[in-house]
């Protein structure tokens, strides 16, 4: 049960994080959320791995650099597709990163009950869905769709390799992990020549939104220890029902009738591929 539990841990801080995030990248811009983000996540993790005070328990936890580079690919994806598109239209097939851990489950040796093969089923056909809106009398495909499904490769990625470092320990791993991220978004600041310089409320949004994150990274990392990735994968997957409630009641953000239909399609596909 207690693996559960963290990867439920997980997505909620993910839903949250990934919630405030984009939500101020919609007025500063991508990079600069992602670098202040990064910084908190290192420097709570710096903090924390210095009060446990021990090593790694192997070079298992490298396998967090696979995660590292699969997850900043999505979470940029996920905030471009956050500023170009709906919310509660992105976060959702973004979601649909569960089906890869489940396809590497499978080839691993995990047997897929019926339900999750038909949660597979369903969130694709959701996304299908949701990425349909209707303009002018015309349909067409909603704008941050690409990004969204990008976002899902990226995330879908993240998940095997972290699940892998995690079962070393997922404190170095998370370490691991995060500092690699650091890495990458400076890299993309530095030959970019992005200024990062952020107001003190909006810097302290993206700090916090990083540390969130941060704690999202070492639940999953920590549900790894004993959980099989298909299934703790899926769970932590269910951040963006917490990020379409935050949408919808903080945003007040509203969608097609058959969007609305995708989206819950989606979400319910994503939940039976945990069964």
């Amino acid at each position: 049960m207690t693996p559960l539990l963290f990867a439920l841990g997980a997505s909620l801080a993910w839903g949250v994080g990934d919630f405030f995030g984009p939500l101020i990248s919609r007025t500063v811009g991508v990079l600069p959320v992602l670098f202040w983000a990064q910084i908190g996540g290192v420097v709570s993790l710096g903090i924390a791995m210095a009060i446990r005070a021990d090593g790694p328990a192997g070079w298992g936890v490298l396998y967090a650099i696979g995660a590292g580079c699969g997850g900043m690919l999505g979470l940029f994806a996920y905030y471009r597709g956050m500023i170009t598109g709906t919310m509660s239209v992105v976060a959702p097939i973004a979601g649909v990163s569960a089906v890869i851990p489940v396809i590497f489950g499978i080839a691993t040796g995990d047997d897929p009950s019926v339900a999750q093969v038909a949660g597979v089923a369903a969130a694709l056909a959701g996304v299908g869905l949701a990425s349909i809106e209707h303009r002018a009398g015309r349909r067409r495909v909603a704008a941050g769709v690409g990004l969204a499904l990008l976002a899902a490769c990226g995330f879908g990625f993240y998940f095997p390799w972290m699940h892998a470092a995690g079962k070393v320990d997922f404190w170095w791993a998370s370490t691991v992990f995060r500092t690699t991220a650091l890495l990458l978004v400076a890299t993309a600041v530095t030959t970019q020549r992005i200024d990062v310089r952020l107001s003190p409320r909006m810097a302290a949004i993206a700090v916090g939104a990083g540390i969130v994150d941060t704690a999202g990274n070492v639940c999953f990392a920590a549900s790894s220890e004993h959980g099989l990735v298909s299934l703790t994968a899926v769970l932590a997957s269910l951040y963006p029902v917490v990020t379409v409630l935050l949408a919808a009641s903080i945003l007040h953000e509203r969608v097609a009738p058959l969007q609305r239909a995708g989206i819950a399609l989606t979400l319910a596909g994503v939940v039976l591929i945990g069964v």
